[in-house]
């Protein structure tokens, strides 16, 4: 990860990069902007991993000789469907065999990616033939595991050893599971992800493509990826009526030789923007073009099939600035101990209807099927669970009565009056649904007690200079009533190891919400006159999105790693040395 977006909205940083830019990291300036990225095909950030395997004590399952074995990785979704990525070489002769080829995969923070790993013991007539031909039904299965791929990195050594197993379904022999070995698994950052390129671009003589009006210029950066359509990897901040261009610098993290598509295309309002020309360029050439101080001429592509031909365009683009730096990732971060902390906070007004009806946002359907508050804590919770070592997580209600006492804005979601702190995210759900027939709904619908309850926690942990980094997931159904105590409570927090997470459920209307959002590069400013220091807000209408291709964690998540990073580069941490020396 590590991958930030450029100070005051400029352009987006690549796959996996880090920006330069102290001030931190703003996302696009406008939603159509990002609705096209992401009707492309980009939904977030990810860096490039490297895993190797080794295994210990297999079974031996050959007469004369040792298991042959070879190691095949699938991804598991979550309908439980496999989809192979991966077969190492045969080893030879081995029940400790050490595995040469590596699996290079993305590694995305938003996302829980399950991986299966199936180890077979290859029968001697067919150990001529090409691992990726082979048939393995008609090995020998001699154990598989799985985990997530978030349970390897969070890892101090980045190294996890899975006990292998009988396949899932399979009928046990005994009462006793029978021991089938270990597999282990270490994964490595490419350095790739670590290397941050700073682009600054401009264009000349742009064409117009409006009638009355100058073109509104803007550029997506694509890198061109085998078998498949060019990947959005970064853009820029819209120009207004600028026929002569010059971006603020966009950051990349790919290869040098990586072919990349730059795109200059005309900003309209209704997310269908016009291409005005393009050029196909690797990271090598752009380096030349600076070098040279040249220019080169965009073009159109026109004609279809084996008709088609490109159109060069008189106007062209240049490559001002060109520097590359190695740069912190979200990962090093990780490797060196500093952890996500999760915390919850759910609204129990009235608004949100009587929860033992069907039509109230909190029903508990006898069937099973999740609600809205219930969804978002798993979906949330699966994810970050994993970068919290003890898994106990602060959980709070609001906008309702609870036992005995007045109508409270932030009250234990677990009914003590000592602790907020809940085992797991089974745990979360045991108190949620303990809490709904425990309280007695009201409001109105105010954030500001569970924000600053979650920023004294933050607080009282940066005071300790523990390596967490907490994040507050909020959800509701309606209109906040406190904006401007909620607009100081944020920028107070802004300046603390904290995110915050808003999943806005029901049919309210959230327009005052999107402004505590940084998203079109404002920064939020208290009554007082002080501006916050970074976004640290990241807010989502759950019917916006639950039809469509991103998921509520995708849109959610997707930029926490930024604003972690953002915090980092503010305190001056890095992931060698202590916060104590830093704050």
């Amino acid at each position: 990860m590590g991958s930030c977006w450029s100070d005051g909205g400029g352009g987006m940083v690549g796959v996996g990069g880090t920006t330069s830019s102290a001030a931190g990291c703003y996302a696009s300036p406008n939603d159509a902007v990002d609705y096209y990225l992401k009707s492309r095909g980009f939904n977030g950030l990810f860096s490039q991993i490297e895993l190797s395997f080794s295994a210990s004590d297999l079974r031996d399952r050959d007469v004369i000789s040792k298991s042959d074995a070879v190691v095949v990785v699938y991804t598991k979704g979550r309908d439980g469907a496999l989809a192979e990525l991966f077969r190492s070489e045969v080893v030879l002769n081995s029940l400790n065999p050490k595995w040469i080829k590596k699996l290079t995969l993305s590694y995305q923070f938003e996302a829980v990616q399950t991986l299966l790993f199936r180890v077979y013991d290859i029968d001697t007539q067919f150990q001529n033939s090409r691992e990726e031909m082979l048939n393995l039904d008609e090995q020998q299965f001699l154990g598989e595991a799985k985990c997530a791929l978030s349970e390897v990195i969070t890892k101090s050594n980045r190294t996890i050893a899975l006990e292998l197993m009988r396949k899932e379904g399979a009928a046990a022999a005994q009462t006793r599971p029978q021991s089938h070995g270990k597999l282990i698994i270490h994964a490595e950052e490419s350095l790739a992800s670590k290397t941050t390129t700073e682009i600054v671009l401009r264009c000349l003589n742009l064409e117009s493509k409006d009638n009355f009006s100058k073109s509104d210029p803007f550029l997506v950066i694509s890198k061109m990826v085998e078998h498949g359509a060019p990947v959005p990897v970064s853009k820029t901040e819209v120009l207004k009526n600028d026929p002569n261009p010059i971006w603020k610098p966009v950051f990349l993290s790919v290869q040098q030789d990586t072919p990349l598509v730059i795109e200059c295309l005309d900003f309209n309002g209704n997310g269908n923007h016009s291409l005005i020309g393009k050029v196909q360029k690797s990271l090598a050439d752009l380096e030349k073009l600076h070098v040279s101080g040249q220019g080169i001429n965009l073009f159109l592509p026109t004609g279809v099939g084996h008709k088609h031909e490109d159109k060069a365009l008189k106007s062209q683009i240049f490559v001002d600035k060109f520097t590359e730096t190695v740069q912190h990732t979200f990962l090093e971060y990780l490797a060196s101990g500093f952890e996500l902390n999760f915390m919850v906070a759910i609204d129990f007004t009235a608004s949100n209807g009587n929860p033992r009806l069907p039509d109230s946002l909190h029903y508990i359907d006898p069937t099973g099927r999740l609600n809205a508050y219930q969804r978002a804590i798993v979906e949330v919770g699966e994810v970050l669970q994993f970068y919290d070592s003890d898994k106990r997580f602060p959980a709070w209600g609001f906008g309702a009565r609870p036992i005995d006492i007045p109508v409270s804005h932030c009250f234990n979601l677990n009914g003590s009056s000592t602790y907020c702190e809940v085992d797991g995210i089974q745990g979360i759900m045991n108190a949620y649904n303990g809490a709904l027939f425990n309280v007695s709904f009201a409001g109105p619908t105010l954030f500001g007690p569970v924000i600053n309850a979650a920023a004294t926690i933050a607080s009282e942990s940066l005071a300790q200079n523990a390596r967490r980094y907490y994040v507050l997931l909020i959800i509701t159904d309606g209109v906040i009533t406190d904006l401007q105590e909620t607009r100081d409570a944020l920028v107070s927090a802004s300046d603390l190891p904290l995110s915050i997470l808003i999943v806005g459920v029901g049919g309210a209307d959230y327009k005052e919400m999107e402004v505590l959002d940084g998203d079109k590069g404002e920064r939020l400013e208290s009554s007082s006159g002080r501006v916050a220091s970074r976004d640290i807000v990241q807010f989502v209408a759950l019917r916006d999105i639950q039809y469509g291709e991103v998921s509520v964690v995708e849109a959610l998540l997707a930029e926490l790693p930024s604003q972690f990073l953002a915090y980092m580069k503010n305190r001056n941490i890095t992931p060698t040395t202590s916060t104590s020396s830093a704050c």
